[in-house]
């Protein structure tokens, strides 16, 4: 079908899925997956939970290596990808040499958001985006008393949580006025500030960073914006992300906080697509341009361009879920809550097992889960059927969710 062939940028869950999905539809022409990591594509969840608790834990495959050569996939690795000649429709490399392709697919995910403040270059100070940051933060935290995590996010949160199991001081400084802000609840936020209050780490609300302090090269503590030294010898930064456009950059393509895509992961440029962490698309359901940063998005994303690439196209209209694990405790999100405009509670947040339903009116469109499962995967079910409960049917508990399954969609 193509004679130059496919060439898919990443190794992440995105990039992989991409590879193996275009076999799966049919594929048999050329197939490259460039990833500037040494590793083959693995597992991230697990960098910030068990990867960093356990000395020997090893990395987790995405698929095994015999994988990619049963399925002839040419796999690079620690190859950059440096450039894009859309004319000559080939891929510069950081060896110097350029692949012809018929079409790419970009996913290079994301980068940590490093604050512009004094010290943040100093050794002991990291982030979490791949397997080497998390060998480094792994070699450091044994051998860490005081850690201090910028960011009240998921990654955040879930490296506080384990540097608390391994018994380091743990402080976590948050600029926002509640922890996980842009993303759940105000009842799932209160809920893990309590959690994490009670496994003994600090927690600071609206406290944002001034500067890091160091000696001889190496952090000694972390100082609020308003002055307060905090001892620390790792300091995790854990504020957000940055898309890699920089190769859609140098090929033209329309960037709009991320690479834009079309609802079936096409860029500007018809031969590239584009998915995962670096991809804005307009949400069929939410009527604005959103770029989503999860592993489920990612692999979903992967499996609609494949199949758009081979002529099968299908408009992407997955119902995004995400998760974060921090301590024992599992939170469970499905849907979007941008637009509610109402929220209701199923279960008491007392007991540590409850949900919240948030409405657009009458619409359900998202479920914040802590430790209730049901609720979520019965959420997955709703909003991907586009079934609405009433609010009262979901903060009764008596109300059997799951009986709404079988039956069509309300109007």
């Amino acid at each position: 079908m193509f004679e130059k062939g496919i060439i898919v940028v990443g190794g992440g869950h995105g990039g992989s899925q991409a590879a193996a999905s275009l076999r799966a539809e049919g594929y048999e022409g050329g197939l490259t997956l460039v990833t500037a990591e040494p590793d083959i594509p693995y597992q991230r969840p697990p960098l910030s939970k068990a990867f960093l608790k356990e000395a020997d834990h090893n990395l987790l495959p995405l698929r095994p290596e015999a994988f990619y050569e049963k399925n002839d996939i040419t796999l690079m690795l620690e190859t950059e990808a440096t450039g894009i000649d859309r004319q000559a429709q080939t891929l510069g490399l950081s060896d110097g040499s350029a692949l012809p392709f018929d079409r790419l697919v970009l996913a290079p995910g994301s980068r940590a958001r490093m604050p512009g403040i004094e010290g943040i270059d100093l050794d002991g100070v990291l982030a979490l985006r791949n397997a080497k940051d998390a060998r480094a933060i792994r070699d450091r935290l044994y051998a860490a008393n005081d850690v201090v995590v910028v960011g009240g996010g998921f990654i955040g949160l879930e490296i506080a949580a384990t540097a608390r199991l391994l018994g380091k001081t743990v402080t976590v400084l948050e600029a926002a006025e509640r922890l996980m802000g842009r993303v759940v609840a105000p009842e799932i936020s209160a809920h893990f500030l309590a959690l994490h209050r009670g496994w003994g780490s600090d927690i600071r609300l609206a406290t944002p960073v001034g500067r890091i302090v160091g000696d001889s090269g190496h952090v000694v503590s972390v100082e609020t914006a308003a002055g307060d030294p905090i001892p620390a010898d790792l300091a995790i930064i854990g504020i957000g992300v940055i898309p890699n456009v920089e190769l859609g950059k140098s090929a033209g393509l329309t960037i709009d906080n991320g690479i834009l895509v079309d609802d079936v992961m096409a860029t500007s440029v018809p031969e590239i697509f584009a998915l995962g962490d670096c991809a804005t698309f307009d949400h069929w359901s939410l009527g604005r341009r959103i770029r989503l940063e999860s592993v489920q998005n990612a692999v979903d994303q992967a499996k609609c361009a494949a199949r758009a690439i081979l002529g099968k196209p299908e408009p992407f209209r997955e119902v995004p879920w995400f998760w974060s694990d921090q301590g024992d405790v599992k939170l469970q999100m499905v849907g979007l809550p941008f637009n509610a405009t109402r929220s209701v509670t199923r279960g008491a947040p007392d007991s540590g097992i409850f949900s919240v339903f948030h409405f657009d009116g009458d619409r359900l469109v998202a479920i914040d889960s802590v430790n209730r499962a049901a609720d979520h995967m019965v959420g997955r079910r709703l909003l991907g059927a586009s079934q609405s409960p009433s609010p009262e049917s979901c903060a009764d508990e008596s109300f059997d969710l799951k009986s709404l399954i079988a039956r069509p969609p309300r109007g």
